[in-house]
């Protein structure tokens, strides 16, 4: 079974779009890019074509990247003060000085993880899971990868939803023996095709939250789809999978947001 994100996204952005028709102030989102890189671009891209279809607002602002803490501190606090931004996002990766800058947004408008809000790739995930009727509480759940935008936040998500929560990195001592147990196998380790058929094991569903640009200029997964997916009982592929999800859920989140500070 193909899990499949694209068409779930579609039907989210339609939902989103009929409620904020009946919107009198559209919901708007800020994004804040730090320098020039082409994957940053491409994500911003895809926000603001997201943005357009559901008939609201978001906005992108490029700053260099030897830009100050100092400087950008300000930036984060006018924005947070601006009542058209109900939502801000400081695009990832940062340089070494900026690194958690997004813990300035205002908890209210801190669209992608805080106070009010699951991450956006962890709740793409997690709406993904229950579309296709997925169960996790009992389940014995592997995430490959810790890092704090991604795999950390899934693992402690899973947790609250009473799964077995296993956590791999690249120090983990037999990472097929790990993978091959678990019921759900999240992978998100920026590696590509990480993961083979030697990694799974029948009746298992597989999360591939990687996005890795080939020499070729295609893209591909942390994971061997081609034959892991003869294996298994899901998986989600890439591109068509966790990515939409992740576009559709940070706007449902704005669309929160919204409701939160209006």
């Amino acid at each position: 079974m193909i899990l499949d994100g694209s068409k779930l996204s579609r039907e989210i952005a339609a939902k989103l779009k009929r409620k904020i028709k009946r919107l009198k102030r559209k919901p708007g989102l800020f994004i804040v890019q730090i320098g020039n890189l082409s994957a940053s671009n491409r994500y911003i891209e895809r926000k603001k074509i997201f943005a357009a279809k559901i008939g609201t607002i978001a906005e992108s602002k490029k700053f260099p990247s030897n830009i100050s803490r100092k400087r950008l501190d300000s930036i984060i606090s006018k924005l947070n003060n601006d009542k058209a931004v109900h939502g801000i996002i400081v695009q990832e990766p940062l340089p070494k000085h900026l690194q958690n800058i997004s813990g300035n947004i205002a908890e209210e408008k801190k669209v992608d993880g805080g106070k009010y809000f699951i991450p956006a790739t962890t709740k793409g995930i997690l709406t993904l899971l229950k579309k296709y009727k997925v169960k996790i509480a009992g389940k014995k759940l592997t995430v490959v990868g810790r890092s704090n935008l991604v795999g950390l936040p899934t693992a402690l998500e899973m947790l609250k939803r009473d799964a077995t929560v296993t956590i791999c990195h690249r120090k983990t001592g037999n990472l097929k023996e790990e993978t091959k147990r678990a019921d759900i196998l999240i992978v998100a380790a920026g590696r590509p095709k990480l993961i083979s058929k030697n990694h799974v094991s029948r009746n298992q569903v597989v999360i591939d939250i990687g996005i890795n640009v080939l020499k070729n200029g295609k893209l591909c997964g942390d994971v061997d789809f081609k034959n892991v997916s003869k294996i298994v009982k899901a998986i989600s592929p890439v591109p068509g999978g966790v990515g939409p999800m992740t576009v559709a859920s940070l706007f449902e989140n704005l669309l929160e947001a919204h409701k939160l500070q209006s």
